[in-house]
């Protein structure tokens, strides 16, 4: 199994954690470090982009996108927030690779960091998990839909 991971450079100090996390989850789930490859983008909006190139090379069985926004007092968060959400969403629907939502919309820096926080709650893991759960559904259920 070979996973992708597209992980924001804005709020670093909370993707790094949710980058944490990711990780623990597909080591805990045997995947190698060297069968995970990290691509960091600039920010949200770019994630959807550098998550359809990897799932269209055919090099991953699943990607898993990571990023930070954290609701400030203009628009701007809602714009960025709506098109990551819709181009990680087409992404996976156009390449039919698993590609998990790992992108934390959140009213403060507290809530955020809560959930890029070492432990269960990590919304890293979380995204990491999704991956994987997916990856095992579809290589069950194409077989069946092929016969």
């Amino acid at each position: 199994m070979r996973f992708a991971i597209v992980v924001s450079r804005f709020n670093e100090g909370i993707t790094g954690g949710l980058l944490a996390g990711a990780r623990a989850a597909l080591a805990d789930a045997g995947v190698p470090g060297d069968q995970v490859t990290v691509v960091h983008v600039p920010g949200a909006f770019e994630i959807p982009l550098a998550a359809s190139e990897l799932a269209a090379s055919g090099r991953f069985n699943g990607v898993i996108c990571l990023g930070c926004l954290i609701k400030g007092d203009t628009m701007h968060f809602e714009y960025i927030a709506a098109a990551a959400t819709q181009g990680i969403m087409d992404a996976g629907l156009a390449t039919g690779i698993p590609i998990t939502f790992g992108v934390l919309t959140t009213l403060t820096e507290a809530q955020a960091e809560e959930r890029a926080a070492p432990g269960p709650g990590n919304k890293g893991r979380e995204a990491a998990q999704a991956a994987l759960d997916m990856t095992a559904l579809l290589a069950d259920l194409r077989p069946r839909l092929d016969q």
